[in-house]
């Protein structure tokens, strides 16, 4: 990537930090942006990294047509050739690993939840500030075309006034060692929970919690399982929202005022939108474009950002980052659930 007349220009070379089951699907969705027309002048697949298995990079780089692959992270932070480094390992690490990714002089896209909570998240966003380098939070859905679709047709006025949204992301994943691991900042709330918190959030971009309530249930290892919320917004609302990681959930946002309702189908991926009158009928349908894997567009505005020199993201700035963490410390703070590496912090 050169520098001409103060600004960045050409193709941004990407690295994945980390090789579990996210990285394989940003992995994807880079190859897959490669190879259109549309993308492939804007990023490049460049490097992928493991912790210490270089035989396990070599197979990723292989499967996904990556030019390099690196055995360690110092090794990739070490390579001047990468420009954004996706941080794909657990959110306990996001926090140690962006800042090593900034001060070696590279760009991060942090995977959700950015950190494990708010005071990480701070530290973070302070070393972006102080290096210059981009720093965006990979939450997908603040970044699609349905966060537009949706806000539209708020303020279309087809609902009439709003009053209430609720919102849910329910999958079993308990089985995955790291969503019940205390010290790999594990929970529903992290995972799951911070979809149907952004989606409210996202519908109501103006608004803030002014009051809420909240509850959970705890795995035998004390991290949240299932949680539930209700929030009562400045502007009038009230938000209801929940997540489970050990039942199937409808996925669903509904956005309810006085003159009807939609329905988002899927909150963390929407598909379509659906539109009922003040007498439950369905009125309208609207289709979400085609994409590539959904994860293109966190990409495109990462890279964007990056080759305009500036540190945030539009789509999910800084002070929104440190917003939702605050949410979710506080939430948990209500229910009593503290990491241990938060009492070594104390």
């Amino acid at each position: 990537m050169s520098l001409r007349n103060g600004a960045h220009s050409g193709t941004v070379n990407v690295a994945i930090l980390g090789a579990g089951r996210i990285a394989h699907h940003m992995a994807d969705t880079l190859r897959r942006m490669n190879r259109d027309e549309r993308y492939s002048s804007l990023i490049e697949p460049y490097a992928v990294a493991t912790r210490n298995d270089q035989d396990r990079a070599e197979a990723f780089a292989r499967e996904y047509g990556i030019r390099k692959a690196y055995g360690s992270y110092e090794a990739l932070l070490a390579d001047p050739e990468v420009d954004l480094v996706y941080i794909a390992t657990p959110h306990a690490l996001h926090a140690d690993h962006a800042i090593a990714c900034m001060m070696a002089g590279k760009n991060v896209l942090v995977e959700k939840s950015f950190t494990a909570n708010v005071e990480q998240a701070q530290r973070v966003i302070d070393v972006s500030r102080q290096t210059h380098m981009l720093c965006a939070e990979a939450i997908w859905t603040r970044y699609m075309p349905s966060r537009k679709a949706i806000t539209d047709i708020i303020e279309s006025g087809r609902l009439g006034e709003i009053g209430h949204v609720y919102a849910n992301l329910s999958y079993p994943v308990s089985d995955k060692p790291r969503m019940t691991d205390p010290e790999m900042a594990g929970g529903a709330l992290l995972d799951l929970g911070v979809y149907p918190i952004n989606f409210v959030m996202m519908a109501f971009p103006g608004a803030s919690p002014v009051r809420t309530v909240t509850s959970c249930s705890f795995t035998d290892r004390g991290v949240d399982e299932q949680m539930a919320a209700t929030m009562w917004l400045d502007n009038g609302v009230m938000a209801t929202l929940d997540a489970s990681m050990i039942a199937v959930g409808s996925r669903q946002g509904i956005i309810q005022g006085s003159e009807g309702y939609m329905v988002v189908q899927n909150i963390n991926n929407p598909e379509r939108i659906l539109i009922y009158d003040n007498e439950h009928r369905l009125v309208d349908t609207i289709n979400v474009p085609t994409q590539l894997t959904g994860y293109e567009y966190q990409v495109i505005d990462s890279a964007k950002a990056l080759l305009d020199g500036k540190i945030e993201c539009a789509a999910m700035p800084h002070d929104e980052t440190l917003r939702i963490m605050g949410m979710m410390d506080n939430m948990r703070a209500a229910w009593g659930e503290v990491y241990p590496f938060e009492h070594s912090a104390e």
